[in-house]
């Protein structure tokens, strides 16, 4: 989250002092000019502001919320770029002004207060307006970027507080700070950001179709960079550079820094114009201090509590609008029963929609909007009560749409379809019947059958090791074994009581290693690598064989739900990330990362069999999790040498945290494939 905070934090914390700074100078002058009873008017006017930056906010996030995914890209890459180009222009003009803020400042309020009320109003709405819109955007634009993380708006929270802490002991004369050097530092920093906002934003007009050059790459090192490692996203989320960027994005990030970074630098070392001696009220009207020869008076001023009581609502009004999650106006509500699906369904408006469903029939039902000509799922809601209603929400586009009602024990009905034009291409997923899953179910069930048939004669050999009494070789035959069985992990869920029997933990047993139904490959693991006998092994390695045997002979005829492969895709590698790199299951034998690496090759085979389904749905999503695959593969072979096998425990905390992230990154790349892979009645 806090690589995503630091932009925001920049943005909050310079906007923040300029916008404080002038209304510092504006407060300073007026009660320079003996004129207190004016200041209730230079805050309404910021109040006015405020207000206006947040609904600029709210109209951000609700415009981009109704358009369709594509139309939503290149939005917010155009609100990117347009972000961009105010963050450069705020920066050279913060250079340029910042020795003489003060004096244009008390000017303008000198104007203001012969021309009435209003005026000055104006003045400070005018001053600080501008500071609002640009913070709202740009935080939008960054919040946009990162997602679902609250970093943008944590930074920019922080760095608001800290600015007004810093204006407020400027004026208060406790501080003193060189501002025109602060407004270089930031504006350096902000000039790199902001190259990395137009790549960002850039990326965005392409994949919304706006700009071309979608595909052409002038590097990807997706399969050589670990993007959840600390430092890629460290570097992701402050200078929004990626491992893959087209060359749009590469020429516009080095051509915006080139020339923008050199004409900064350049006005900086240029040197300022001889400035007049201010006057003493000037002077000490500089960088946002009062003027006049005494500090102001600390009394509270009365306009402290009215202007409290309107921002408090005012701003948690704007918060709840901005942020809140409530149905949109005008939701269509549409009516589920076992005889009448889409009562009330009329063609909606492209974009983000809402609909309202209602079961008014006897049975539960599972409700799909769907593309009557394919049969692709847009929207689900599964087990809609009789008499409830619940939310739907879609992306619509250009297309017909249709509703599909399968209640419970009951026939499919499908609504008339209703055809939507313009919008753009919104993202639907083919539905998987069971009868989809049954070829990779066959083949992946021949797979586990050999593999089962391998894992007999490898147990049945280390039993005999044990029984002619060679330990050695006994502990290189375990290894090959246990690495068999561990790479049918997708299987697991048929294998019932066997799997305890041959693979089970000590955990939860009330002796732990000494505890009678401790059995399986832990048991002789803990007995080869603890000095234990070839007399107190054979028991445990006879019954070993005879389980892997038996589950042999029983596989075939238990039943394995197809629904199970895809979720056995993620599955796997979650225990493996939970067992085994964390050397939560290392009995002894240090090769917690050979057992990864079986874990690794079982959850191959399971996405070779399901590759042609995934390939239909999201061809993208299988190249990303080649490329994880290939980044966790190289990092676990780098591990193993000659036979031998790295235990966890003494790898380096940097290789560690390697494989860690480059295991939760392919995690986080394989959680769609159940749902992309889900059977859906709607099929």
């Amino acid at each position: 989250m806090w690589d995503d905070a630091f932009p925001s934090f920049l943005i909050g914390l310079r906007e923040g002092l300029e916008a404080g700074l002038i209304v510092s100078i504006l407060v300073a002058t007026l009660v320079r000019a003996g004129a207190k009873s004016r200041l209730p008017q230079v805050w309404t006017g910021v109040l006015a502001a405020m207000a206006l930056a947040m609904s600029f906010g709210a109209v951000l996030t609700f415009t981009a919320a109704s358009l369709s995914t594509t139309a939503q890209e290149s939005f917010g890459g155009a609100l990117s770029v347009i972000a961009v180009a105010f963050v450069t222009a705020m920066v050279f003009w913060m250079r340029r002004s910042a020795r003489n803020l003060s004096g244009e400042i008390k000017e303008k309020v000198t104007s203001a207060l012969t021309m009435g009320a209003g005026m000055l109003i104006v003045t400070s709405f005018l001053a600080v307006g501008r500071e609002g819109l640009e913070t709202a955007l740009f935080l939008w634009t960054t919040a946009r970027a990162a997602g679902e993380s609250a970093g943008p708006l944590t930074g920019a929270g922080i760095g608001l507080v800290i600015a007004a802490g810093l204006c407020w002991g400027l004026y208060r004369r406790v501080l003193k700070i060189n501002l025109t050097r602060f407004f270089t530092a930031t504006g350096v920093v902000l000039i790199v950001i902001a190259a990395g906002v137009l790549g960002y934003g850039l990326r965005d007009l392409q994949e919304g179709g706006t700009l071309p050059g979608k595909e052409a790459f002038a590097f990807d090192l997706s399969p050589h960079i670990d993007a959840s490692s600390w430092y890629s996203t460290l570097v992701q989320g402050v200078f929004n550079l990626t491992p893959a960027m087209t060359w749009l994005q590469v020429i516009a990030y080095a051509g915006y820094l080139a020339v923008v970074m050199t004409l900064f630098v350049r006005g900086v070392r240029a040197k300022a114009p001889k400035e007049p001696k201010p006057a003493k009220a000037a002077a000490a009207a500089k960088d946002g201090e009062p003027a006049g020869d005494a500090p102001a008076p600390r009394r509270r001023p009365a306009w402290v509590i009215p202007a409290a009581v309107v921002a408090v609502p005012a701003v948690a009004a704007g918060a709840v609008v901005a942020f809140s999650g409530g149905k949109p106006a005008g939701a269509q509500t549409v009516a589920v029963s076992e005889k009448d699906c889409g009562k009330g369904f009329t063609a909606p408006r492209p974009g983000r929609q809402t609909f309202q469903m209602h079961n008014t029939g006897d049975k539960a039902s599972e409700v799909y909007l769907i593309d009557p000509a394919s049969n692709a799922v847009y929207g689900e809601i599964e087990g809609l009560a009789p008499g409830t209603t619940r939310d739907l929400v879609a992306t619509v586009g250009g297309g017909q749409y249709a509703w599909r009602c399968v209640p419970t024990g009951g026939k499919a009905v499908t609504s008339a379809a209703v055809r939507v034009s313009g919008g753009g291409n919104a993202k639907a997923v083919s539905p998987v019947a069971e009868r989809d899953l049954a070829a990779p179910l066959a083949a992946y069930k021949n797979y586990v059958n050999q593999g089962l048939a391998t894992l007999t004669s490898q147990t049945r050999k280390l039993s005999d090791d044990i029984n002619g009494g060679d330990l050695d070789a006994a502990r290189g035959d375990w290894l090959t074994a246990h690495r068999t069985y561990s790479s049918l992990g997708a299987a697991y869920g048929t294998f019932q009581d066997f799997d305890q029997k041959i693979n089970g933990r000590k955990d939860g047993l009330p002796d732990a290693e000494r505890d009678k139904d401790f059995a399986g490959f832990h048991r002789l693991e803990y007995g080869l690598w603890h000095g234990q006998s070839a007399d107190e092994l054979r028991g445990p390695a006879e019954q070993l064989a005879k389980d892997a045997d038996g589950l042999r002979q029983a596989f075939p005829g238990q039943d394995f739900d197809p629904g199970d492969l895809p979720l056995r895709t993620h599955e796997i590698l979650e225990n493996t990330l939970q067992f085994e790199l964390t050397g939560d299951t290392d009995e002894g034998s240090g090769t917690n990362l050979a057992t990864a690496d079986a874990n690794l090759t079982g959850t191959r085979e399971l996405l070779d069999v399901l590759r042609p389904l995934l390939t239909k749905r999201d061809a993208g999503l299988l190249s990303r999790v080649d490329g994880d695959i290939a980044r966790v593969q190289k990092l676990l072979d780098a591990a193993h040498q000659d036979d031998k096998w790295t235990p966890v425990d003494k790898l380096d905390a940097g290789t560690r945290a390697r494989l860690n992230g480059a295991t939760g990154q392919l995690l986080e790349d394989l959680a769609p494939v159940p749902d992309l892979l889900e059977i859906r009645k709607s099929a």
